[in-house]
This record gives C-alpha cells, sequence and structure tokens, in this order.
C-alpha cells in the first residue's frame, strides 16, 4: 500500500551531517517538498522499518531487524523499487549506519542514494519538484533553441556551397572546377557534422576507457599475438566474444538467408590478380603512406598529418590565424591527393612521431594483401578485400541453381583482408575482419519489391543528399514516403534498408544512434544508381556499420568483358519485339595485321561488349580516332580503320539482360563495437559494476545457474538443470565458485548473461523444487518449478516471451523462507 506523507526537508541539516557529506551531496541542495513514501517491510531481506515523519527531526526508524548477510542484494534489489527521493533513503540509512548494521553499510555502498529520484503520485503521475524549477520540455526546448543558434551558421555555410555545386554542374563547367567546390562542401559539412557531435547532452557519452577495460578482462577480444608484443589491427576473439559474434551471425543467417530464401555460397579467400585486376581492386584500392627514412617503419599519411596538426595547435603559443588555417586543412583532408599531401608535411615539417626523423614523399600504397599461388610463384594472388567478387564469378551457376529466374539473391558470410597502414579504434579499422554480404540480381526494368509493403511503415532517420548539401539534419520519415518521393531511388533498396534497421535494432544497436545517410553524387561510384549507409552513433562519431548500393550492371559487365563468358539472365517476352542492336563492326585484316597471333583475343573481346561500354568507347574512337582495351593481362590500341560502331534492328523472342544488383554488405566487427558501446551500463551507485544489456537473442550465454552457496544438497538441483537447459538448447554458464551470490549475479552481469537461476534452500527444503529466475537488467526475480524454468529461459532467449509476460504468470521472488538449519532439523 502507498500512504501519502507531506514531509519537509532539513537542507541544513544535510550540509552539516558527515555521513552525507561523504557522499558528496551538494550543499544546499533542496529536495522535492513532497512525496508519495511506501509503507510496508522490504520482502526477502528480513527489514522491516516504518518510516514516520516527526516535525522536527529526521525520519526515524521504528523498527529494524539485522539484514542477513546473504540477503543484501535481494535488499538492494527491493530498494530500487521504493519512490523515495535520495534525501529520505540518506536519512534512513544515516540512523541504520549508526547503530553499526556492517551489513546495511555494505548495502549502501552498493545502490545509489545520490541521484535525484522523482516520485508519482497514483493520482495523476506528475512528478513534483520544486516550486519555480522549469519543466524538463521548457528546459529541453531552450537547450535545442541554443544549439540550433549555434549550428544555424554552419548550416547556412554548407547550404550556401551546396547550391555553388549545384550551379557548377548545371552549367557543365570543367570537372577541376567542380572538384575544388565539392572538396570545399565536404570540409563545410565535416564541421557541421564535428560541432553537432560536439554538442550533444555529455549523457549520451559513453565511458569508453571503462567499457575497454571490461571487454579486455573479461575477454571478449584482445590483441593478436599479445605475449610477442601483438600486431595491430589483428583481434583475438575469447569465449565471450567469439559466442556473441557467432549469436550475430546465426541471427543475420536468420534474418536474411532462411526469412528471404537467399543462395548461400562459401567462396575461397584467396584470389587469382586478374580477377582483382577486373574489379578495379589492383588499380584503385589505395591509401597514401610516408615512410620513415632511416628505420623504414610506416604511416598512413593522412593519419599522421592530422597528429602532428592536432599537436601544433594544442600549443598554447600557437597564433589563432595559424589554428584556423590548420583546422581547415584537417577538415579537408580527405580532399587531398599525392602532391597536396607532399606539399603539406614540406610546410607544415612533419616528422617521424616515434624517432623524430625524416619522411618519404607520399606513395600510393595497395591495402591488398598479396601472395603467389602455388610453388613456382607464378600466379600473383591476393587476399579477397571482400567477399562480393566471388558471388559475381558464380552467378551462372547460382541461376541455374534458381532456374533461371530473376529475381533472386545470394549471400555469403566470410573473412576479408585490408593491408590497413595505420590500423586503429579497436574493432572499427582492422586488418582482418568478418562480412557478411547480400548480391540481390533484379531485372533492372522491375525494380520492385513485392514484400516492401512489409517495412513501408517504418518510421527511420534518414539523411538525404539534399539534407546534407543544404545544412539539414536528419530527418524521420517512414519508408515508404521516402520511395514514393524519390529520396530513395527504388523499393528493392527500400526494402534492403528497412530490413537491414530491424536486422540492427534485433541484435542491440540503439535506433535512437542509428541514421541511414545517403551518398552525395561525388561519393558514388560512376555505376551506382543509389547508395545509403547505415551509420552508429558512438564515442568515434558516426560510423558506417552496413552499406546498401544499388550497383547497377557494372560488376557483371566487367567479368563478362574480361572472361568472354556472357554472365546474363534471358527474360521471355509476351510478345516478340524489335531491338535496337548496337555492336562492334572489327575490321579482321586491320587487327591481324596489327597484332597478327593476338588479333583473336582483339576479336573475342570485342564480341561481348555491352551497349553501354560500346557507346562509351565510340565517343573515345570520335574524339581522339582511338580507344583501347584490356583483355587478359594485354593492352592493345584500336584506331578508327580497325574498328567501327554498328548499329540496327533485331526482333526478339526472348531477351537477354544483364541484372542489376542491389549490394547490403555488413561489417560484422563494426556491428559488434556498436552493440558494445550502446548497451554498455554502470549500475547507479557503484561506479565499479559495469555490465552490457545486450538482447536475449544474441547474449554470449542465455543463462547462468548458481547455487547460493557451495553446499553439496544444491548440486544434483544445479546438475539437473543444466542437462535441461542443454537439452533446450539454451546455452549457459555455472558458476559454483566460493564468492557471495551478489558477487557473482555481478560477474555474470558483466559479460552480459541474460538470466540467472539461484538454487537456493527453498529448493531443497519444498516440493515441488523450484528455483528463482533472475533478470539482469531489472534484477528483479520470480520463482517457479525447475521443471519448468529452462522452457521458460528458452523461450525468453528466443523472443517468444517477454521478462513482462513472465513476471505476470509467476510470482515475484520475496526470499526465502527457509535456510540451512531447517535442512539440517528435517
Amino acid at each position: 500500500s502507498f500512504y501519502p506523507v507531506c514531509r519537509k526537508c532539513y537542507p541544513e541539516k544535510a550540509a552539516t551531517c558527515s555521513f552525507f557529506s561523504r557522499f558528496h551531496q551538494p550543499v544546499g541542495w533542496v529536495p522535492p517538498a513532497c512525496t508519495w513514501l511506501p509503507i510496508h517491510p522490504s520482502p526477502g531481506s528480513g527489514l522491516l522499518f516504518v518510516l514516520v515523519l516527526r516535525q522536527s527531526m529526521l525520519l526515524n526508524v521504528s523498527s529494524a531487524v539485522l539484514l542477513r548477510r546473504r540477503s543484501i542484494f535481494h535488499f538492494c534489489q527491493f530498494s530500487r523499487q521504493l519512490l523515495l527521493p535520495s534525501c529520505q533513503q540518506h536519512q534512513v540509512f544515516a540512523q541504520l549506519y549508526k547503530q553499526k548494521h556492517h551489513c546495511l553499510r555494505a548495502a549502501y555502498r552498493s545502490f545509489s542514494f545520490l541521484k535525484t529520484v522523482t516520485s508519482r503520485t497514483p493520482s495523476t503521475g506528475t512528478r513534483h519538484r520544486k516550486k519555480g524549477t522549469p519543466q524538463p520540455s521548457d528546459h529541453q526546448c531552450k537547450m535545442e533553441h541554443n544549439v540550433e543558434e549555434v549550428l544555424a551558421p554552419l548550416r547556412q555555410a554548407v547550404k550556401e556551397q551546396g547550391d555553388i555545386v549545384r550551379k557548377l554542374k548545371e552549367n557543365k563547367a570543367p570537372e577541376v572546377d567542380i572538384g575544388k567546390a565539392v572538396a570545399e562542401l565536404k570540409a563545410r559539412k565535416k564541421i557541421l557534422e564535428a560541432k553537432e557531435l560536439a554538442l550533444q547532452p555529455k549523457d549520451e557519452v559513453v565511458d569508453r576507457a571503462k567499457m575497454e577495460d571490461t571487454l579486455k578482462r573479461r575477454f571478449f577480444y584482445d590483441q593478436a599475438f599479445a605475449i610477442y608484443g601483438g600486431v595491430s589491427g589483428l583481434y583475438d576473439f575469447g569465449p565471450v566474444g567469439c559466442a556473441l559474434k557467432n549469436n550475430i551471425v546465426q541471427i543475420w543467417r536468420q534474418h536474411f538467408i532462411q526469412e528471404e530464401q537467399i543462395l548461400e555460397i562459401d567462396c575461397t579467400m584467396l584470389t587469382p590478380e586478374p580477377v582483382l585486376k577486373t574489379s578495379g581492386h589492383v588499380d584503385k584500392f589505395a591509401d597514401y603512406m610516408v615512410k620513415d627514412l632511416k628505420n623504414g617503419e610506416c604511416f598512413r599519411a593522412d593519419h599522421l598529418l592530422k597528429a602532428h596538426l592536432q599537436k601544433l595547435m594544442s600549443d598554447k603559443k600557437c597564433p589563432a590565424e595559424k589554428k584556423a588555417e590548420m583546422e581547415n586543412v584537417i577538415t579537408q583532408m580527405d580532399n587531398y591527393g599525392q602532391q597536396e599531401l607532399a606539399d603539406l608535411f614540406v610546410n607544415y615539417n612533419v616528422k617521424s612521431p616515434v624517432t623524430g626523423n625524416d619522411l618519404s614523399p607520399p606513395i600510393s600504397f595497395n591495402l591488398m594483401f598479396q601472395t603467389s599461388i602455388g610453388p613456382g610463384g607464378n600466379t600473383p594472388g591476393y587476399l579477397r578485400p571482400e567477399t562480393a567478387q566471388g558471388i559475381f564469378l558464380n552467378f551462372k551457376r547460382l541461376l541455374e541453381f534458381n532456374q533461371g529466374k530473376l529475381p533472386f539473391a545470394a549471400a555469403q558470410i566470410g573473412n576479408s583482408f585490408r593491408n590497413e597502414i595505420s590500423p586503429r579504434s579497436g574493432l572499427i579499422r582492422v586488418r582482418e575482419f568478418t562480412m557478411a554480404e547480400i548480391e540481390h540480381f533484379v531485372d533492372p526494368s522491375d525494380k520492385q519489391h513485392s514484400k516492401f509493403k512489409n517495412v513501408a511503415d517504418l518510421q527511420i532517420l534518414l539523411y538525404s543528399s539534399k539534407a546534407q548539401t543544404s545544412g539539414q539534419s536528419a530527418e524521420k520519415m517512414r519508408l515508404g514516403d521516402a520511395v514514393d518521393q524519390g529520396i530513395i531511388n527504388n523499393s528493392v533498396l527500400g526494402y534492403f534498408i528497412g530490413r537491414i534497421y530491424l536486422f540492427l535494432v534485433k541484435v542491440g544497436v540503439s535506433p535512437d544512434k542509428l541514421r541511414f545517410r545517403q551518398h552525395m553524387e561525388n561519393e558514388m561510384a560512376h555505376y551506382a544508381c543509389d547508395c545509403w549507409d547505415a551509420e552508429s552513433k558512438t564515442s568515434y562519431g558516426w560510423i558506417e556499420i552496413v552499406g546498401c548500393a544499388d550497383r547497377s550492371c557494372y560488376d557483371l559487365s566487367c567479368h563478362a568483358r574480361a572472361t568472354k563468358v556472357p554472365l546474363v539472365a534471358e527474360k521471355p517476352l509476351k510478345e516478340p519485339k524489335t531491338v535496337n542492336v548496337v555492336q562492334f563492326e572489327a575490321n579482321k585484316g586491320a587487327i591481324g595485321k596489327a597484332y597478327k597471333k593476338e588479333a583473336k583475343l582483339v576479336l573475342d573481346y570485342l564480341g561481348i561488349c555491352d551497349e553501354c561500354y560500346i557507346t562509351k568507347m565510340e565517343k573515345f574512337l570520335t574524339q581522339n580516332g582511338e580507344f583501347t582495351i584490356e583483355t587478359e593481362g594485354k593492352t592493345f590500341t584500336l584506331t578508327q580503320d580497325m574498328v567501327s560502331v554498328k548499329r540496327f534492328q533485331k526482333t526478339l523472342h526472348v531477351e537477354e539482360i544483364i541484372p542489376n544488383v542491389i549490394e547490403p554488405s555488413f561489417g560484422i566487427g563494426r556491428i559488434m563495437y556498436t552493440v558494445f558501446e550502446h548497451t554498455f551500463r554502470i549500475r547507479e551507485g557503484d561506479e565499479q559494476r559495469t555490465y552490457f544489456s545486450f538482447p536475449a537473442t544474441v547474449a554470449p550465454f542465455k543463462c547462468s545457474v548458481l547455487p547460493l552457496s557451495q553446499n553439496q544438497e544444491f548440486m544434483p538441483f544445479v546438475q539437473q538443470l543444466s542437462e535441461a537447459l542443454t537439452r533446450n538448447g539454451v546455452s549457459h554458464k555455472v558458476d559454483d565458485s566460493s564468492g557471495s551470490i551478489g558477487r557473482r549475479y555481478a560477474r555474470t552481469d558483466e559479460i552480459g548473461v541474460a538470466f540467472g537461476i539461484t538454487i537456493d534452500f527453498d529448493t531443497v527444503n519444498k516440493t515441488p523444487h523450484t528455483a528463482t529466475l533472475r533478470d539482469r537488467d531489472s534484477m528483479r526475480q520470480i520463482r517457479a518449478e525447475i521443471s519448468e524454468l529452462p522452457a521458460i529461459v528458452r523461450d525468453l532467449a528466443n523472443g517468444f516471451l517477454s521478462w513482462r509476460d513472465v513476471e505476470a504468470k509467476y510470482p515475484l521472488f520475496e526470499g526465502q523462507e527457509t535456510g540451512k538449519k531447517d535442512t539440517n532439523e528435517e
């Protein structure tokens, strides 16, 4: 029952109370003037106290029973349910503290009484506040208004530059001018985003140092080869991290492969050089690097320059003008070419941060790991930088497996490798990482998804290209409206954006810290129709965790030209139709005379070129009188007397089409890191008690089994439960160590175990045998029969039940009714 009690506060007594001040309560702090107090026993703790208000003294404890040490946790759990403001909690425990109840002092330390807790009245549910305190909504509005005032000029700067870029493109200005304008636009956009992140509320920022300490201490993951000094960018996952990663991958398989009936394949990681030459990775997959001229140590050029400039800016003697100049350089870092970086290294006298030695000029460094296939070393190859190429190369076999029908999708999960020059940010930028990629092949003339209606009503935070170039913020929109308005190019792309959103939320990414950002035109590859990145907000800022792109027919076309194998699908026509055909007409005599034995390579290549490529080469032929082709590692120049373009009409009954590809690409490591940050928690009142609030479906262990003590009478029940959980497919962890039950709860919470079953004396002494089931996040417990618990945990872990459902069906745990003495007497 709850009784209304009006009380007066005594801030002057609080300020002079040594017990109060040792917990750093601010002097003069005045709690709410009136509250509703719960007046009833604390079940399970053995403590009965009644709060009595007296006009001229602190709240008094009329009756107190010594709290048994083993029940401290239950008392703390119950205390969280009290609607006491922190001032009253201090008063009550100050009285008990003076009575030297050591167990209560331990309970005090494990629970937060410093947090201001406001209570709700049963009648209205309104929060009580000191008179004159502004309403949260007013305060929030004021804060938002102040933030917008700061951001307004930055938004305007982005908008103005976006308008300049659009005008240059409309007027078909030289590429050099457009490039400079785009670089300035990206720089201004970066400044705006950095300011937005800097102005976010501090309570939204995770304590990264504390979180990473927990991750390493409990061996979620750690640097590989640590006893040899470690290798940056390579990590080993421990038992907990491995279980979490496997659960995320398993949910991905269920969410996409099973529900969408996607064809899964597993391709080799070793890739011959011609494959990656065709895809463009050999020529374009590179970053700029500088090298210590004496010891040969390498650094990524842009990262080193940025760190050097930040160090110079931190000097108090650095003039304001110089700081502004260096800030501008940092914001435009991504836009600098090789020569511009070289000039900046000279201008700012950048040296090796380790030795102080001179550095080489920036050089291009390919990020793929190169190797040789076979003992002779005659077949150069690479460790794959992505998993997608294996799917494209097997397109023909996959199409046959799908009875030649479009649309269909293929997927692959596996490790990829990128030889990062300067790996950093933990799991975010590494050299070996797990990817999960889908290639959805679709008729380019029919980009409609039959299941789009299932996700059309999702409200998702979208950061469109237009909003970015106009200096606007991301906007929450209905997905169906975004497709209808043309913000998202087509419903197939929209459908996968919706499915990606649902997956990320399911595995623990916070919806409030998740957005989909559209690539601006200058960011997209020339062949892409539309690209969106799922970005999560972390302590490192917004990071990309999933990419979703409409890649048109680029990859299949490139591999078809290189291999002379037509990677096409046949589309039956309802009625015959006449089409315009564009193809190369080769002058065999001229080509044979010029290239002799190699002429066949040229003729075969020209015979499989698609209309898009032919039209592009025709422009070169018209403007320059020649163009070059590359096949089987050899380059050939073709002139107007060797080749021409022929156009004619043909009647078709079956149409050959090169499918377009929608590609969602998932970085599993980045998703894991996001889940770590978004689920990391610290228990109120105890800064040392950290835990991960993983969703039950991805938790590394679904349940812990904890005997109350090492009493041997508990062991048969522990074994019985462990075997039953195994039969139900529930991963679990038995902790029968000698620590207190509270300490063992904290240990399992720290690795994100979702639920805990405790065997106590009531389990042994009563029939039917029961045990308690504890929820990690709320720390509330219910009591149920041992035979029922494995199925309950299984359904909770699979998402078929919620904790609220369980509490509605089973009685809340109120404490043991029997003890060891009762067992002995029996």
